[in-house]
């Protein structure tokens, strides 16, 4: 057995190892991060666009840094225009620097680290495609969904929901949109935009800095590809563990009757004379009763005049046993003999025939010996083929 469990703690390392390796890539796969800044992904280019309320008469302006590690941007807001504002757009383009629309569906949250000169109430929208509104290259009809984000002098850490933002009323007056269809797809996104808002102070320099811009989302489809993975290949391994199991050990207990009955004594008789007299008078004595419950050392070497102490000496030396250890094999071999012959054998009746009064306590020695139970040794000897024989 001692083999088998080897093998079987190998292939159970093994299966840590991959279930790990696994485990880390669905899990790095279903937590999704993708930094915008600093660097970006391939998949997500983008490239800014500065946007102010000009074409509607005002006067606001904007600068942007070159800056690769932070979107950094001056801008002053002034009151000539109706609705002032500013805004610094992310524009998604393809490896040309086309515009497309991108799918960030599988985001649901967008953070980064923002800094203002001076205190300030900035907001945050993203414009995305309406299958029943917009039109194609028409960036009004999109649907705007946005919030808002304080900063000030400190850097701030900053964590928005991307699913939970509000679509602005105007969109949906100006489009005959009902206000009850509040629902966005974030499957279609052209554009992020981060820009000023109405509690922004006006004729004043600000000075806005937002770094680490992240898209954190999930994709639960590779944790349960990983939970049906482990389903498989864990079932895989118990049900081999157990066919291997009971295969190794109906072997080892088929090794074990076989070096065991040169042990017995009613079969050595049969097999060859006994030369010595104490001990055919030991061996014989025991063979035809040790059935008997109420067989002791001393009510045996009474009857055959042999001296316990010359017993346990000539049963150690030849045999290797004691006399309690050399009748509980008696006993137990027989035992097993009957389980394995008997189609209907009967657990308490068999350990009453073999001399135990104490079917707990036989159970025990037979455990020990057997390393099974005699209930499951049974049921493995019945799906042995010849195992009566």
């Amino acid at each position: 057995m001692q083999h088998f469990y080897n093998r079987a703690l190998i292939a159970l390392l093994c299966l840590l190892v991959v279930s790990g390796a696994l485990g880390y890539l669905c899990v790095s796969k279903t937590f999704m991060q993708v930094a915008l800044l600093p660097g970006g992904q391939a998949d997500l280019r983008w490239q800014t666009e500065p946007q102010t309320d000009v074409y509607q008469g005002g006067s606001s302006s904007l600068r942007i840094a070159d800056d690769t590690f932070s979107l950094n941007f001056n801008f002053t807001l002034t009151r000539q225009a109706q609705y002032p504002f500013v805004a610094v757009n992310l524009v998604f383009t393809d490896p040309k620097n086309a515009p497309v629309l991108v799918d960030l569906s599988a985001f649901d949250k967008i953070v980064f680290s923002a800094k203002c000169s001076t205190a300030n109430t900035l907001s945050f929208s993203l414009l995305t495609f309406d299958e029943q509104v917009s039109k194609a290259g028409d960036f009004l009809s999109y649907r705007s969904p946005s919030t808002f984000f304080s900063c000030g002098p400190e850097w701030r850490a900053v964590e928005l929901d991307l699913t939970r933002l509000e679509t602005p009323q105007w969109w949906f007056e100006m489009f005959k949109v009902e206000l009850s269809r509040k629902e966005y797809k974030l499957n279609k996104v052209a554009k992020l935009n981060f820009g000023s808002s109405v509690q922004t102070q006006m004729d004043m320099d600000t000075n806005v800095q937002l770094s680490e811009i992240t898209l954190i989302g999930h994709n639960g489809f590779y944790l349960y590809l990983y939970g049906a993975f482990l389903l498989l290949l864990w079932g895989a391994y118990a049900l081999w563990f157990f066919r291997q199991h009971t295969h190794t050990l109906i072997r080892e207990l088929h090794n074990k009757i076989q070096r065991d009955r040169p042990l017995i004594a009613y079969q050595q008789l049969s097999v060859e004379p006994l030369r010595d007299k104490d001990r055919s008078a030991i061996l014989h004595f025991m063979a035809t009763r040790y059935a008997n419950p109420e067989l002791g050392l001393d009510a045996m070497a009474s009857e055959i005049g042999v001296s316990r102490t010359k017993i346990n000496d000539i049963l150690k030396s030849e045999l290797g046993f004691t006399f309690t250890g050399y009748l509980n094999k008696l006993r137990l071999t027989e035992a097993a003999r009957l389980l394995a012959q008997a189609e209907d054998a009967n657990i308490a009746e068999i350990a009453y025939s073999v001399g135990y009064k104490n079917v707990s306590y036989f159970n025990k020695l037979f455990k020990e010996e057997y390393s099974c139970t005699p209930k499951i040794y049974k049921s493995l000897c019945d799906k042995t083929p010849g195992s009566s024989t």
